[in-house]
């Protein structure tokens, strides 16, 4: 029998025992590896780019940066990585702006556990796994040239990448100076994006960007989000 090598998976997902469960479902597969970890999309997409896996199982709501700019910057910058997104929601426009994205897979979290060793082995095949509701959806759809459509989510107004980073960190309730920190940045050119996010979507105050960022989920409800 053909020794064959392991796929090697990073895990991305701000909830520790989420994590450490998936972690220890993966690693009782002998065709499976470990290789890192993950609490935020920041640290997802820094660690992927030094560890080079070849899945990334990347949580869709997490601090810092979402799962959709993580997933967005690493098939940019990572060629031939495959990102399976595990999300809390699967309405029809989220899901779509996450392959959009560039996200290989989409698995809704209640289910995951059972479908995550096969939904692995066939992105590693180069192949989409999408869980059965979300699979259902596209197959309905799939005479409407759905990828190709550019969906309000997706879109985010046409704000730029870093646009969107600086609405999710002042969503977040981060100050210019933390803003600047987290992205090693000026204050000032903090403050060119913080203004051209509200020209961009006309809304002129914290309340309102919170608003728009949860309607969104650029960032998550605590409400909506799912106990590991």
């Amino acid at each position: 029998m053909v020794n064959m090598i392991p796929i090697r998976v990073l895990l991305a997902d701000d909830h520790t025992i989420l994590r450490q469960g998936l972690r220890r479902l993966l690693e009782s597969h002998s065709d499976i590896t470990v290789v890192g970890d993950a609490d935020n999309g920041r640290d997802a997409v820094e660690s992927a780019v030094r560890l080079r896996p070849d899945v990334v199982i990347m949580d869709m709501a997490m601090p810092g940066l979402n799962g959709i700019e993580a997933t967005r910057q690493l098939t940019r910058d990572v060629p031939g990585i495959r990102i399976l997104a595990l999300s809390a929601y699967s309405d029809e426009e989220y899901v779509m702006a996450v392959c959009q994205a560039g996200a290989a897979g989409y698995l809704v979290k209640h289910s995951a556990a059972t479908e995550l060793i096969s939904a692995i082995r066939e992105a590693m095949k180069g192949n989409a796994y999408f869980s059965p509701g979300i699979a259902k959806y596209f197959t309905r759809h799939a005479a409407t040239g759905l990828r190709s459509t550019r969906s309000g989510l997706a879109r985010g107004k046409d704000l730029t990448p870093r646009e969107r980073e600086v609405l999710q960190l002042i969503a977040e309730g981060r100050g210019n100076k933390q803003i600047a920190a987290a992205l090693a940045i000026s204050v000032k050119t903090v403050e060119k994006h913080r203004q051209s996010v509200m020209d961009k979507l006309d809304i002129h105050d914290i309340a309102g960007l919170t608003r728009y960022a949860l309607g969104r989920k650029i960032i998550e409800n605590e409400h909506d989000s799912v106990s590991p």
